[in-house]
């Protein structure tokens, strides 16, 4: 390619100049090997090399976007932009490795220099299937698309056999009350329980360790005797207790979160849930060398089934939405309805949720607006009937008035042959008559038995007819007027004076 071969130009140039090998790598911003290998090729061979390179590769149309990232953030890493690309382009069928091949050849081209971060995996012991599950929390600080700064703070559990992985997001700290509302949709997400679970000394979790016995907070200590699982609390840098956590939580931070932009919090936990089953589960662990989500699915049949759903008092979560100009309220994927006139009237509105209802109140009062049953799936509306207009009861209303309006035998059996034929628009069939029926009442009797005489059941029919008859009645009126009004011309019979002279009995000259 020809950036390739201005490199192999420079090379030689700074060699003519006798720099050593070392200080032209350093200067071009390319490996040692790079500049050997660029120096025993004559130019002949570095055309033809670099012309035969210069084919149509997969990942040419999606160069412009690799660029731009690695200028934008350049620790990124090969797979992360195999991440990245699968989410903005979800039809992409290329391997890792191409991937990272080709980010390696842009850094060389494009003197993009990466900026190592290190990653420490820890040593454990492997656990049974349905065993342990272990749970660390997490923050970063991410650039929002108004270019401002916002701190976040994770929650991530994985299972310690399968290494399947769950997380949730928080603009806020967490509460023990937010951290039991987590655990309840990581168990729904795992569809089970393991037998123990793996934590730090976490204030949300323990009070203290009192010569080894475990002083767990109040609501917490609640929450293990309805779960009934075992809690075990590890020391403070003890990597060998919970080392597979504190690992994921690294991965969750840097492949996922790392130089990704915030919108909102409902499109990042969205964002994250899709990256776990893209990326976070998906593909092959270092240590097991498997897929956790084929290991997983073998695990979650050694997991306790969750037998029941607990009091929305022990884990209930408020948090501020806006409402939209649709008069709803989105909530993980779905939209939740509230009652018509909502948004002219409350732009902000708090949701208290529990395992099976979503309450939208107001925030100033703690007033229901709305009550809805939590759905499990994903772009949904959930709505409730109270919610919407009151269509079927203001149309038969208007029916009704219509009818009445027309004061006629045949009026409901004429409405009634309309709403037959305009199912979908008899409202605007109603309105029209109504309309009609109040500007001329004078032609209505008249038009409305014509119109079944000679079966013109619509509106528009109804409202041709009236003015037919209007126009009728006035070009009639206008002949009347004018046929009494205008002069009558009678013809008159002359006659010659010779005639009235001679019978008048006179001469003739």
């Amino acid at each position: 390619m020809e950036e390739k071969l201005m490199v192999f130009l420079e090379v030689h140039q700074l060699r003519n100049q006798r720099l050593k090998v070392s200080q032209i790598a350093k200067r071009l911003r390319i490996s040692r090997t790079t500049v050997y290998k660029y120096l025993e090729m004559t130019f002949e061979e570095a055309v033809d090399e670099f012309g035969q390179n210069d084919r149509k590769k997969k990942l040419d149309p999606y160069r412009d976007w690799i660029i731009n990232w690695l200028k934008e953030f350049p620790s990124l890493s090969g797979a992360q932009v195999y991440d990245w690309l699968q989410e903005k382009f979800p039809k992409i069928q290329v391997g890792e490795s191409t991937v990272r091949r080709y980010v390696n050849e842009i850094r060389e081209l494009y003197q993009i220099e990466k900026t190592e971060v290190s990653r420490d995996y820890e040593s454990v012991n492997e656990l049974p299937p349905g065993k342990q599950l272990q749970v660390d929390w997490g923050q970063t600080i991410q650039k929002t698309v108004h270019g401002k700064e916002v701190r976040l703070y994770v929650i991530v559990f994985v299972l310690a056999h399968s290494r399947q992985k769950y997380t949730w997001w928080q603009d806020r700290p967490f509460t023990t009350e937010d951290a039991i509302r987590c655990h309840e949709q990581a168990f729904q997400y795992f569809e089970g329980i393991p037998e123990e679970i793996v934590y730090d000394q976490d204030n949300l979790i323990a009070v203290s360790e009192n010569a080894g016995d475990l002083i767990l907070t109040s609501a917490f200590e609640r929450y293990t005797h309805q779960r009934k699982f075992r809690v075990y609390l590890c020391r403070k840098a003890d990597p060998e207790s919970k080392g597979k956590v504190e690992n994921v939580v690294k991965y969750v931070k840097n492949n996922f979160a790392r130089n990704r932009v915030f919108s909102s919090l409902e499109d990042w936990n969205e964002r994250s849930l899709k990256w776990l089953e893209r990326t976070g589960n998906y593909k092959v662990h270092n240590t097991i060398k498997k897929r956790p989500f084929e290991v997983f699915l073998l695990e979650k049949q050694h997991l306790r089934t969750i037998s029941h759903t607990l009091s929305s008092e022990s884990h209930t979560e408020s948090i501020p939405r806006n409402v939209h100009k649709d008069n709803t309220v989105h909530y993980q994927s779905n939209r939740y309805s509230v009652p018509i006139g909502t948004y002219a009237k409350q732009a902000i509105v708090r949701l208290h949720i529990t395992d099976q209802s979503l309450k939208i109140c107001d925030p100033s009062t703690g007033e229901v607006i709305a009550d809805h049953i939590l759905s499990r799936e994903k772009g949904k509306l959930i709505k409730n009937s109270n919610h919407s207009h009151e269509r079927s009861k203001s149309l038969n209303h208007l029916k009704q008035e219509v009818i009445t309006l027309l004061a006629h035998n045949l009026a409901e059996y004429y409405i009634d042959k309309i709403s037959a034929t305009y199912g979908r628009y008899r409202r605007e069939q109603f309105s029209l008559i109504k309309k009609v029926t109040q500007e001329s009442p004078e032609w209505i009797d008249h038009a409305l038995e014509k119109c079944v005489c000679e079966n013109l059941y619509s509106a528009n029919a109804f409202r041709d007819v009236v003015d037919f008859l209007k126009r009728s009645t006035v070009e009639v009126a206008t002949r009347t007027e004018e046929a009494i009004t205008k002069p009558v011309d009678i013809p008159i019979q002359t006659r010659d004076m010779t005639e009235y002279l001679q019978l008048m009995g006179g001469k003739t000259s």
